[in-house]
């Protein structure tokens, strides 16, 4: 009697348990498809009558018999989008992405993703990293006593995923509050592991806020290398001080066999200071770098030549963390002839594409807008190809080098005139 009982209560349960499942993967299907129905930059999204996408895809959904199931369904509704940047992320995914900068303090640590390993490809002067000597290189094996290597592998398993949005995963588990420590182990040039506790400090740059933008820290840099003029700067934001910082570099450069222009890791920001900087290297009026179409709106975004124009070679580096702003001025520049792009392909994000939690957990990502480059492509989806696609690796970084700069400096001084 006692075991009959206990079978019906299991049942029940898991009775319970299925229509708990169900309802929560309804209420995902209903969130993205009003999202799309509502945030599309089409009236008709994709050309297709949404609502009768709706009444065909909701029964399936309501029939899945596990969440997986309910997954598929509606990536395959999204899918008839044909469009780009609509996708779901399976929950254990997401929350690999979805975790937030532990606080704003930094080790002077930026890492990128090589060959399936958390890579060092630069370290901040004076940072407390430097100082425990962490080099460039160095492969990132932990931090926090947390192996970085399966997060990783889970999160490239899902073709969703883009260097971006992966490099913010791992970059977020090398911060902390400001004044604390990270322990982090390293393997360093020699393949041995390095364990160091390092000193979390406030990011570099002055902090600045722009719109309903978080407030973020900007910083600029520029140096001359040889006779050409090398820019970077992190974020297009902090308007008045990275454009008189820029124009000054540029004007500074009159008689440079070139410019480099470093947008790596640049995930964009104010898309008007795209234009105000082509303008100081585009001297022709009228010239466009490209046309932004929202639902309700269209932004050409016009190049208004200055009056001290640079005529040099001009070099853009870009990877799969220069997003928005930073496509947007490498594409258009590319397209008008004006610049050689080195690096990597874009991350495909000219438009800031949004991420949602579902009521079940999974993640959706969708776009609310189309850019079209002014050579008619759109970069959404696409993103930007270098003219000569330059990968970092470890040895390189080991020893000393930085390939993406080195074929750019290459290229300018083979088009300095006898």
């Amino acid at each position: 009697m006692l075991a009959r009982r206990l079978i019906t209560v299991f049942a029940a349960a898991l009775s319970a348990f299925g229509q708990a499942r169900t309802q929560l993967d309804v209420e995902s299907f209903e969130k993205v498809w009003s999202t799309v129905r509502d945030k599309h930059w089409q009236v008709k999204p994709g050309g297709l009558d949404w609502q009768a996408i709706h009444d065909e895809y909701r029964p399936r959904v309501e029939k899945a018999s596990s969440r997986d199931e309910a997954r598929a369904v509606i990536q395959e509704m999204i899918g008839r989008l044909g469009q780009s940047h609509f996708a779901i992320i399976p929950a254990t995914v997401y929350s690999v992405l979805d975790d937030e900068a532990e606080g704003p303090g930094t080790t002077g640590i930026d890492a990128r993703v090589l060959d399936g390993h958390a890579v060092v490809t630069s370290v901040d002067p004076g940072s407390p990293a430097e100082k425990q000597g962490v080099r460039p290189g160095w492969q990132i094996e932990r931090t926090h006593g947390i192996d970085l290597e399966p997060l990783i592998k889970q999160a490239r398993s899902n073709p969703a995923i883009h260097e971006l949005q992966l490099t913010r995963a791992v970059l977020a588990r090398l911060s902390g509050p400001v004044g604390g420590t990270l322990d982090a182990a390293f393997l360093d040039a020699s393949g041995m592991t390095v364990n160091v506790t390092l000193g979390l400090t406030m990011p570099r740059g002055t902090l600045s806020a722009f719109g309903n933008l978080p407030a973020q820290y900007v910083w600029f840099e520029s140096q001359r290398m040889g006779q050409t003029e090398y820019i970077r700067f992190n974020l297009f934001l902090d308007l008045p001080r990275v454009m008189a910082s820029f124009q000054q570099a540029v004007e500074s450069c009159k008689t440079c066999d070139g410019l480099i222009i470093d947008l790596r890791g640049n995930p964009g920001g104010i898309g008007g200071m795209a234009m105000g900087m082509a303008g100081f290297l585009v001297d022709k009026p009228n010239q466009r770098l490209g046309t932004m179409y929202l639902r309700d709106s269209t932004l050409k975004f016009v190049v208004n030549p200055r009056a001290n124009v640079f005529f040099g070679p001009v070099a853009v580096l870009v990877d799969g963390c220069s997003a928005s702003t930073s496509e947007i001025f490498a594409g258009g520049l590319k397209d008008l002839g004006r610049a050689r792009v080195f690096g990597t392909r874009t991350a495909a994000a000219a438009l800031p594409s949004a991420f949602e939690r579902l009521p079940n957990g999974d993640g959706f990502q969708y776009a609310v807008a189309n850019y079209i480059s002014e050579g008619g492509q759109p970069l959404e989806g696409l993103g930007v190809t270098p003219d000569l696609v330059v990968e970092l690796t470890r040895p390189a970084l080991l020893a000393g080098h930085d390939a993406v700069v080195d074929a750019a400096m290459s290229w300018i001084r083979s088009q300095k005139k006898p």
